[in-house]
């Protein structure tokens, strides 16, 4: 049923760190209408990515920041409901940056692609086959570049980039070592994502267990986090090391920029490399690594967990229950019923 009112999640005032509830707003407004060259775009589900926070931060990374008074940016699925725009006609699911929004009109460059019928859940677009199985798959392969036999340690193991990368790992004849928080995400490490090994940062005697998932020490490490986990990680690197930067989960504030232990001595020492990492970086390969992806999905090499929240209501709490560890999977908002 097409709704008269458009509930919009709109950032109120700029966060210091991890953005909370209230530095977000719900307002009303018209359904909006395409003009030419346009479609309307009825969102059925919403992502929540730990890069939120770097875009609603009030210093520009590799993405302007969301103004204040803005829609929340966000990827999302959608159903087209009206078009303007050759190539696109209504029923049609696709998927873009639509933001945080019951409806968004965005411009036919503005739909990153169509979704045909598919039987994998139309959510995978968001998750697997979305942003945060590309990241895995393109910065595992092309930085971490794993050979087999090696040692990959994988920080937010249990998460949506990092259980990915821990099967991919295992694809390619690693050994895999998940770092994950609590005993439930160790678990699920082991149980549903099949890491050789899991440890729980937040139990005593992390770095004995680290030593002991690797005592050949750790030829690449998938860095998630940054932080007290990465410092350890980083003192235990082989020879020949490869470190990928994907992520800085466990610094809240890189303003002031923290003080901590010099990796320098380690990098020299072990000849190792670190290097930082953007998908974007990589869009005129998607197509390449969602054909993988795909087929590794469907031949049960990758499994993968969804942590659904129903209801736009719960947008402006959700990045901070992300960074808090409280979702199981990728985290998705569902507002409206479409195609499973």
């Amino acid at each position: 049923m097409t709704r008269t009112v458009n509930r919009q999640v709109l950032l109120r005032s700029r966060p210091t760190g991890i953005p909370q509830a209230e530095h977000f707003e719900i307002v009303e407004s018209p359904v909006p209408q395409p003009g030419d060259g346009q479609v309307l775009v009825r969102n059925l589900v919403l992502s929540v990515e730990p890069a939120m926070r770097g875009w609603v931060n009030a210093v520009a990374n590799y993405s302007d920041p969301v103004p204040i008074g803005a829609v929340m940016r966000s990827l999302a699925i959608g159903r087209v409901e009206a078009s303007r725009a050759p190539g696109f006609a209504p029923g049609d699911i696709v998927t873009g940056l639509f933001g945080w929004q019951d409806y968004a009109v965005v411009p036919a460059r503005g739909i990153e692609r169509s979704l045909p019928p598919s039987d994998l859940p139309v959510t995978t677009a968001l998750g697997v086959l979305g942003l945060n199985g590309l990241s895995a798959y393109f910065a595992l392969l092309d930085i971490g570049q794993p050979r087999p036999g090696d040692t990959v340690v994988v920080s937010t193991a249990a998460g949506s980039v990092g259980s990915c990368v821990g099967q991919i790992a295992r694809i390619k004849g690693c050994r895999a070592v998940g770092i994950a928080g609590g005993p439930v995400k160790q678990r699920q490490c082991l149980e549903d994502f099949g890491y050789d090994a899991a440890i729980d940062y937040k139990a005593e005697g992390f770095e004995a267990a680290l030593d002991a998932a690797c005592p050949r020490g750790i030829d690449v490490y998938f860095d998630n986090t940054s932080g007290a986990i990465s410092d350890a990680v980083l003192r235990r690197l082989a020879v020949g090391a490869r470190v990928v930067i994907c992520g800085t989960a466990a610094v809240a504030s890189w303003d002031p920029i923290p003080l901590g232990p010099r990796v320098e001595r380690h990098l020299l020492v072990r000849r190792a490399r670190m290097q930082g990492f953007l998908v974007f970086d990589f869009v005129k390969r998607f197509g390449e690594a969602r054909r993988e992806l795909e087929g590794w999905v469907r031949a049960g090499q990758i499994r993968y967990r969804e942590d659904f929240l129903d209801g736009l209501e719960h947008a402006p709490g959700a990045i901070a229950g992300l960074y808090r560890g409280e979702n199981l999977g990728k985290r998705l908002i569902r507002i409206a019923p479409g195609p499973d």
